[in-house]
């Protein structure tokens, strides 16, 4: 009990995270294994939070010292998952962002052309004076 107060912290700021989630759950077109992989998160963490004599239990079975370091190996390996995710997102869009750039500047150049044509076809039908 006498953690009482970090522990409410830290369930206050999961249960954030959760609603921010929840809240953007149709707008963030979320894929369903990155739901299942927030939904063991936040399990993860109540659990931990609850139980952190546990986690340095489990931390002591792989060979790690202490739980907090075990978390922090977790937290390294996460963020590169993340970094990674989101290099290959912003390439992605970056070619897409070009590929529309290009066709736009198609379309346009096409339309220019047709009309400069249709003028000049124009300008031969009159008859000068």
């Amino acid at each position: 009990m006498k953690y009482i107060w970090i522990q409410l912290l830290l369930m206050v700021g999961t249960g954030a995270l959760v609603l921010a989630f929840v809240r953007r759950w149709d707008a963030a077109h979320t894929r369903a294994w990155k739901r299942m992989a927030f939904f063991a998160f936040v399990v993860a963490n109540v659990y931990a939070v609850l139980r952190p004599q546990d986690v340095t239990w489990i931390a002591n079975k792989l060979g790690v010292g202490r739980g907090t370091d075990l978390v922090l190996y977790l937290l390294v390996v996460a963020m590169a998952f993340m970094t990674l995710n989101t290099f290959m997102r912003f390439r992605s869009l970056e070619k897409k962002l070009t590929d529309l750039a290009r066709t736009v500047a198609v379309n346009d150049g096409q339309r220019v052309n047709t009309d400069r044509f249709e003028a000049s076809a124009a300008d031969e039908r009159v008859p000068q004076l």
